[in-house]
Formats: C-alpha cells, sequence, structure tokens
C-alpha cells in the first residue's frame, strides 16, 4: 500500500494538473489498485453452533472499464484474496479452519456523472461470482477437510478517478459484495461428525490505485 502510494505521489509530480481529455464512448481504461478487503462476516454452524471469524486481506487487484456511452461503462473486476477462518464460540470452543483464498471476478455497470471533468465520480451495481480454492487446514488439526461452495451474489460499488492528465488518473474505489457459501467440515476420523455452516462474508472493500484511458 505504502509503495503504491508513493508512486502516485510520484505521477503527481511528473504529470502536473493538466487538463483532463474528454472521456468518449468506446474508451476503455486499466487500474491496478491496492485493496483492503474486510469481511462482514456472520455464520449458522450445525450442529456445534458458535460464530465465524475472517480475516481482513491486503492485496493487489487489476481492472478493465469500457465505456459504452460517454457515462455508462461496464467493469470486471480481477484479483485473489487469502483469508484465515476460526469457528468461533462453538461447543467445542474456538476452531482453527486454517485458511483459504477466494477468486471474486465481479462485473458491475457504472455510471459516471462527470465524463469531462477532471474529478469524475461514479457509481455501479453488479454481480459477483466466487470460487474458493487452496483450502489449507492447519497442522495437527482433528479436521479431515474442509469444502466451500461456489456464491453468486450482489456487487454495489462507489468511487472517483481524479485526472493527471489526459490519460493518466487517480482512483478511490469502495465496494459492498455479497459471499455466502455453504461449508462443510469433515471430521469424522476424530470426531465421528460433520459439521455445516452456511456463512455469510459480505465484505467491504476499499481501493486506491492509478489508472490509464485508451
Amino acid at each position: 500500500m505504502k509503495t503504491l502510494l508513493l508512486a502516485t505521489a510520484g505521477a503527481l509530480a511528473v504529470t502536473g494538473f493538466s487538463a483532463p481529455a474528454f472521456a468518449d464512448a468506446g474508451d476503455w481504461q486499466f487500474r491496478l489498485r491496492a485493496i483492503s478487503v474486510s469481511p462482514d462476516e456472520s455464520a449458522d454452524i450445525t450442529p456445534i453452533g458458535g460464530d465465524v471469524d475472517i480475516s481482513t486481506s491486503v492485496v493487489p487487484e487489476f481492472d478493465i472499464t469500457y465505456f459504452f456511452t460517454d457515462n455508462i461503462a461496464a467493469e470486471l473486476i480481477l484479483g485473489v484474496t487469502p483469508h484465515d477462518v476460526t469457528a468461533v464460540g462453538t461447543s467445542l470452543g474456538d476452531v482453527d479452519l486454517g485458511d483459504v483464498t477466494l477468486l471474486p471476478p465481479t462485473l458491475t455497470v457504472q455510471y459516471h456523472f462527470n465524463p469531462e471533468g477532471q474529478v469524475r465520480p461514479y457509481a455501479g451495481i453488479g454481480v459477483n461470482y466466487t470460487l474458493f480454492f487452496n483450502e489449507d487446514l492447519p497442522t495437527g488439526t482433528v479436521l479431515d477437510s474442509i469444502d466451500y461452495d461456489a456464491s453468486v451474489g450482489l456487487a454495489l460499488q462507489a468511487g472517483v478517478d481524479y485526472m493527471l492528465n489526459e490519460r493518466w488518473f487517480v482512483n478511490f474505489d469502495l465496494k459492498k459484495v455479497w459471499i455466502n457459501t455453504d461449508v462443510t467440515i469433515d471430521a469424522t476420523t476424530n470426531l465421528s461428525a460433520v459439521v455445516e455452516a452456511d456463512v455469510d462474508i459480505d465484505p467491504w472493500i476499499f481501493g486506491v490505485g492509478i489508472g490509464w484511458r485508451y
């Protein structure tokens, strides 16, 4: 995050505050962001009860935007986010469920409010499809395996591009994404049990980065 902010400051110093070019239909733009993915998690765990704690993740993210008109665009957001997962307050106490990586490609349709200005705010709504992989249980666990089902959910977005010149800009972006997964925890070898959990991850995602428009 610190490196990206220093690069942004350097871009400001080099390019100055020259007048931005007008936005046009048919334009493409590309952003590289540092994002903080902060889950707003909850869970229904059967039969042991309790809740879930999922760690915040800070990772790079890349997105591609295409403008259908001067105001209306579609953005595809790409990245992966690793998280540590713990079942908390269960009848077995706190249970370390290891870590898992999320691949959550998200497509939003955006409205850009000031496409010809230096400050260009936008809002978007779209859909998220999340896959789970690299499920890694902790060393010495009594669990045999853990499985997460894929998720489809709503995504909301708001942000602003600040044009440095006709091509380069700084971006600030906030998203709320609804992710729900059914989790199966197999502990038949040591506990003779299979635990099912309905988990809402629902992260807030804040990003800051730089972009290029073509």
